[in-house]
């Protein structure tokens, strides 16, 4: 979404919005690295796309992206193939939800314009 096309919500102003997307998309390009987890994007993942906190972003770093299995598994809840699923409470109301369903389709769409590469690059780990 550029030029202004993400709305304010309670919790996040649309500026921070578009920060998580670059977050996200250099997280995506970097393959996982660490480096680019940043905290918004953690906070982003755990307040508004339907995964628990795993105690800290460190924590949840380690609890997807330590194996190829398990990023795949976070993966899929962005990959349309799948339906768009929660990876841990398999419903759909984070892409749903009116607040935050523009960030978090803008997110599936940057995964989707990368998920062929991405998903080569796990199968060669």
């Amino acid at each position: 979404m550029r030029g202004g096309k993400f709305k304010d919500a309670e919790f996040m102003k649309a500026e921070e919005k578009e920060k998580v997307l670059s977050d996200w998309k250099r997280f995506l390009e970097s393959g996982f690295d660490y480096r680019f987890f940043t905290e918004r994007l953690y906070k982003h993942l755990t307040l508004h796309c339907s995964f628990i906190a795993h105690y800290d972003r460190e924590g949840f770093y380690h609890t997807y992206f330590s194996k190829p299995e398990d990023a795949k598994r976070f993966l899929r809840q962005f990959d349309k193939r799948f339906g768009l699923k929660s990876a841990e409470y398999g419903g759909t109301w984070w892409i749903e939800n009116s607040e935050y369903k523009d960030i978090n389709e803008a997110m599936v769409r940057a995964f989707e314009k990368r998920k062929g590469e991405i998903y080569r690059m796990l199968r060669e780990r």
